[in-house]
């Protein structure tokens, strides 16, 4: 049985998040930054609320990997003060992670 390579990442959908970045509700004045990693993307940004890190230097806001097995998005938060990654949902749609992302209702992400 032949393994297929995964789909993600690719140049495409990484400069999708990066355009749907523009519209979300938190830090809009803050240019965010969408790399690359095994199976899907970091995003990170500015510390603008210092919060996190007091000089304003770039933290992780979210993860977002591509479940090859259940075609599903995993969508993580970081939990800063543990150093890990947290699993906020699973969605079937990369617009709709990247939705729950730009919204962020209860500020998990763009701290």
């Amino acid at each position: 049985m032949a393994v297929l390579p995964s789909a993600h990442p690719n140049e495409f959908d990484r400069r999708r998040i990066e355009r749907a970045l523009r519209s979300r509700q938190r830090y809009r004045y803050v240019t965010p930054r969408v790399a690359v990693v095994d199976g899907g993307y970091r995003i990170q940004s500015p510390c603008c609320s210092r919060n996190i890190d007091r000089a304003g230097g770039v933290i992780d806001v979210a993860l977002m990997l591509h479940d090859v097995d259940r075609l599903r998005w995993q969508l993580f938060r970081k939990d800063h003060g543990a150093g890990s990654w947290l699993l906020d949902g699973d969605h079937k749609r990369l617009g709709e992670a990247l939705e729950r992302l730009n919204a962020d209702p209860e500020r998990i992400f763009w701290q």
